[in-house]
């Protein structure tokens, strides 16, 4: 009998054709039919509808009404003409018009979205939607009408708290924002142009969206879901019909839905409510420095072998900062052992650490690894005016600057005459594209002090054609650190 290895031809090919029947029975299985198909996506929808049952009857329309006149006054032509004599008693801005009358008082209405937290009637909104109204009126989705109250603002967030007269009223369960994923399901319900309780639906494109530009604080959830005007202050759910965010915007060209959409995430929400209701206001965390992004171009001028981290700039004097060792040009790469790589999300975990509790962070110093542990500060808003100085010398670089004297320090708000003044900066230069203004202050060239124009325009010109000379620039009381490719 021949064979085939060590068995019988006659029982190898029975083991063959065996071998072809299981795989034919383990492999792919036949495609669903479609009605499989139908019945899974009428089990979506099921779904979907599902939420908005749970969810529609604690989402409330926001009427604002506000008295307001207009700060223009309508004019008329004097009959005297445009005369020197008038403008000696009524000021150089007088141009031959008097006024004829005071723009009339107007009653402005305005609508956004709200969603009841508490079964006694309070209920969380966007600052901007109520704002300074004069009047808030809340619908229910049953038809009921309520006078509502602001209890508490965070303009800085965009967050407030109304509050209703009411019991046992429907509220929706706050989630956690921290445990959503970019691609799941979720929900948003609003008010969009006044057609109330309107539901979309998409997924998360992605989390801890900063630098948006809509608020001081931001960590937005960025959606696919139709928000559009009239949806600000609604709820974002999951599919557990739990609250994961509130619409808060959307990136739009014309006015309208494009499909990104931004809302607060419900972990700052929960944290800013939570103050808003004890204190009245939200209490921040503040170290006092000045952080920026790490680009490639500063990790190579700080010898750095990775671009990880953000930068400090500035260091603010008697600040939790200073006091706990930090310099500027220490590059923050961890915080309580955790890696930092993003400038709004680091000040964020900041703002809301709680005054007085102390965190380590983990910076690189000259290239060296260094833990500081500070203690949080309490924040405090700072206004600063700067003026621009006068030109003196120009540079390679597009840059027109003179030495900061004593009296043109006070007139740019700081007490440190070390450095000089940026007074003209020329269109196109490499100086223009890193976007540096007139009336700033250059205190370090390659992390050395510079003392005036004549030595700045030194250092400059001894830096070689396409190296990169690194610049420390203090603008309207902040400083950065900025690297220029020399041309």
């Amino acid at each position: 009998m021949p064979m085939k290895g060590n068995f019988p031809a006659s029982v190898f090919k029975s083991f063959t054709l065996l071998a072809v029947l299981l795989v034919s029975s383990l492999g792919a299985s036949p495609p669903a039919s479609a009605e499989d198909a139908i019945t899974s996506l009428r089990q979506t929808g099921k779904a979907f509808a599902s939420v908005a049952k749970t969810v529609s009857p604690a989402v409330v329309f926001v009427q604002v009404e506000k008295n307001t006149r207009p700060a223009a006054m309508q004019f008329k032509r004097s009959p005297f003409g445009d005369d020197e004599f008038f403008r000696h008693f009524f000021g150089p801005g007088f141009r031959g018009q008097r006024p004829l009358q005071p723009a009339p008082e107007e009653h402005v209405v305005g609508q956004g979205t709200g969603f009841i937290i508490s079964k006694d009637g309070y209920i969380l909104t966007n600052n901007h939607v109520v704002g300074d109204a004069d009047k808030v009126t809340v619908k229910l989705q049953d038809g009921r009408e309520f006078d509502a109250e602001t209890i508490g603002t965070d303009p800085q967030s965009d967050v407030a708290i109304l509050k209703i007269d009411g019991s046992s009223l429907p509220m929706l369960k706050l989630g956690d924002s921290e445990a959503l994923e970019v691609g799941e399901w979720v929900i948003a319900i609003g008010n969009p142009f006044g057609l109330s309780h309107t539901l979309t639906v998409g997924v998360v494109s992605a989390k801890g969206r900063s630098g948006v530009g809509l608020a001081d604080y931001e960590n937005f959830i960025q959606t696919d879901a139709a928000i559009n005007p009239g949806n600000s202050g609604g709820p974002l759910v999951n599919l557990n019909g739990e609250v994961v965010g509130m619409n808060t915007a959307i990136f739009s060209r014309s006015g309208g839905y494009m499909g990104i959409g931004f809302a607060i995430p419900v972990n700052m929400l929960i944290a800013i409510k939570d103050q808003l209701l004890k204190d009245g206001k939200v209490t921040r965390g503040y170290l006092g420095i000045v952080i920026q992004p790490l680009t490639q171009d500063l990790a190579e001028s700080f010898n750095l072998k990775a671009q990880q981290g953000i930068l400090i700039s500035q260091v603010s004097e008697d600040s939790p900062a200073a006091k706990a060792g930090f310099q500027p040009g220490d590059v923050i790469v961890e915080l309580d052992g955790k890696p930092v790589s993003d400038v709004g999300q680091f000040r964020n975990q900041i703002a809301m650490t709680t005054p007085g509790k102390t965190r380590s962070v983990s910076v690189l110093r000259d290239g060296k690894s260094k833990q500081i542990k500070v203690a949080v500060g309490t924040l405090d808003s700072e206004a600063q005016s700067p003026a621009p100085g006068q030109p003196a010398s120009q540079t390679k670089i597009g840059l027109r600057v003179q030495t900061l004297t004593p009296d043109l320090a006070r007139q740019l708000g700081t007490d440190n005459t070390s450095g000089v003044v940026v007074s003209e900066v020329e269109a196109g230069s490499v100086a223009a594209l890193a976007r540096i203004e007139p009336g700033s202050i250059i205190r370090q060239v390659n992390r050395k002090p510079v003392a005036s124009a004549q030595a700045f325009n030194k250092m400059i010109s001894a830096t070689p054609k396409g190296s990169s000379v690194l610049l420390l620039i203090e603008k309207d009381g902040y400083a950065r650190f900025i690297a220029l490719r020399m041309p």
